[in-house]
């Protein structure tokens, strides 16, 4: 295959750059404890300063793989199947969900909202992020909205996020790791004055699981 033909077919998603996937229990957010299929596409742009898997910012260091080989392996292991990166939204995703829902999984996306929204999803799980804000088509489909605490000019961010989703969209503050000993208190204190909010915290790094 000529490069010109791999970048054809990763521009129409029928190849996606492969990172890594692993069955795991999900740990964050409204599906926390769930056991779930992870497939993290390679590529981003956004550029988080405290990224922990800045390893997926380049798509060109993740092998080109088949769409339908991700979605045969995917299935073997779970009904869940979340899609995240990087940053997925990142390739046209119409390919992998449309295979994956054909087979009669549940199809969930992790995203910035950077890009414009593409596949077919059970679950939008938008945390958006300063440098680069998410699309409207985005904000309007999310099923929960996920703010990452880094410090305090971060709740006013995640105000205003909150004013952009759909009114059904769940609302949650999250530390960041690196920084929970010194935020948590303050999420907590900020959840208890507005309600609207709920904590999730990456439970998975406490079972010291992927």
């Amino acid at each position: 295959m000529t490069r010109s033909e791999r970048q054809e077919l990763l521009d129409k998603g029928l190849l996606l750059p492969l990172m890594e996937e692993f069955y795991t229990i999900q740990g964050e957010g409204f599906h926390k404890g769930t056991a779930a299929y992870f497939v993290r596409i390679g590529g981003c742009d956004v550029g988080c300063h405290w990224c922990d898997v800045k390893e997926s910012w380049l798509a060109e260091l993740h092998p080109p793989t088949e769409t339908e080989k991700i979605v045969e392996n995917a299935v073997r292991y779970s009904h869940t199947i979340v899609v995240t990166g990087g940053e997925p939204l990142t390739w046209d995703m119409g390919p992998l969900t449309e295979q994956l829902k054909a087979k009669g999984v549940q199809t969930h996306i992790e995203t910035s909202g950077a890009y414009s929204l593409s596949g077919t999803w059970d679950w939008i799980c938008l945390s958006p992020k300063k440098m680069k804000l998410p699309k409207e088509d985005v904000y309007a489909e999310a099923h929960e909205l996920k703010c990452i605490i880094y410090n305090k000019d971060d709740f006013r961010f995640a105000e205003e996020q909150a004013a952009k989703v759909n009114k059904d969209c769940i609302l949650y503050l999250q530390p960041e790791w690196s920084k929970r000993d010194k935020v948590v208190p303050e999420i907590v204190d900020y959840v208890m004055a507005n309600p609207k909010w709920k904590v999730s915290l990456q439970t998975h790094k406490y079972l010291n699981i992927p």
